[in-house]
């Protein structure tokens, strides 16, 4: 049944973090969270999410499911397309670490294309027929449903949405372009800006915290990000004709952040603007999604 609720063991790789979940009926009844090595290799990092999944009390009958920052090629092959993010992870093969790993074969989506299932089956994608869930975290990543399908590619490129250039960005990012939205609202990048400026701060959540307490510089840098995923949403919605948006990750689930988000996109012409809101799963999204998988068994 396309919108059952799943159960089984959830991994979710991402820039700064690992989570693994127990979930019952699609919901989280036990969860383990550790840093991401950005330097480790992928063998450690399947490594660390089999034992994870294990303290969870894995057994033999339990459904799984992963799902992991960067590029996920057709023959499940691994790349970080920010290579700041991931320094040791290019041309991996997963899909054989995951089954030696793990003694089986195991489902293996990118995570924000994870969330974006989820949010289209379960959270505040239900309803629409073109979505895009648009994650702002330590990066920026999307997923695309149309019509009930994924939008997917032998490349595994598609939905990494935050390579595309902005016209608030000359600043060059991780994966070699220069002038992208990751590079002014991805949270490493929003660190980064608010360090190089003077300002002692090493956390997009300290900014966040200047932010919210009205200090100019952070508004700046805030505003600037915002802008920029604003412009975002409009060029999606021109190519892909989007009637909704879904923002997730810390950021883009931050207090005010979606807010200002919408005070930007107002700019546009209305033919671009589609609804814009946040992920009604919140931080399980990617977790949720995992376990679901593509949906095209």
């Amino acid at each position: 049944m396309p919108n059952e609720r799943p159960s089984g063991i959830a991994l979710d790789l991402g820039g700064t973090k690992i989570a693994a979940a127990r979930i019952r009926d699609g919901v989280v009844i036990q969860r383990l969270m550790q840093s991401t090595d950005g330097a480790g290799t992928p063998e450690s990092h399947v490594a660390r999410m089999f034992e994870m999944a294990r303290d969870l009390g894995l057994t033999a009958d339990d459904r799984i499911g992963m799902a992991v920052t960067g590029r996920i090629d057709a023959a499940g092959f691994w790349h970080a397309v920010n290579a700041a993010t991931l320094t040791d992870v290019q041309n991996a093969n997963l899909l054989d670490l995951a089954q030696t790993a793990f003694g089986r074969p195991v489902p293996i989506l990118n995570d924000a294309l994870a969330a974006a299932l989820a949010e289209y089956r379960f959270g505040a994608g239900q309803g629409s027929r073109a979505m895009a869930y648009i994650t702002v975290s330590t990066g920026v990543g999307g997923g695309i449903v149309m019509d009930g399908r994924p939008l997917v590619t032998d490349s595994g490129l598609v939905g990494h949405v935050g390579f595309s250039t902005s016209r608030v960005s000359s600043r060059r990012c991780g994966s070699g372009r220069i002038g992208t939205v990751e590079s002014v609202a991805g949270g490493r990048a929003i660190a980064a800006i608010a360090a190089g400026r003077g300002h002692r701060v090493s956390t997009a959540k300290e900014v966040f915290g200047h932010w919210r307490a009205g200090d100019a510089w952070a508004v700046e840098i805030v505003d600037t990000a915002a802008a920029a995923i604003a412009e975002l949403i409009g060029n999606l919605t021109a190519i892909l004709g989007l009637d909704r948006v879904v923002l997730g990750g810390s950021i883009g689930l931050a207090d005010g952040f979606a807010g200002r988000v919408r005070h930007f996109i107002a700019d546009e012409p209305v033919l671009f603007r589609p609804e814009v809101t946040t992920a009604g799963l919140e931080q399980d999204s990617v977790l949720l999604g995992a376990l679901v998988g593509r949906g095209e068994s």
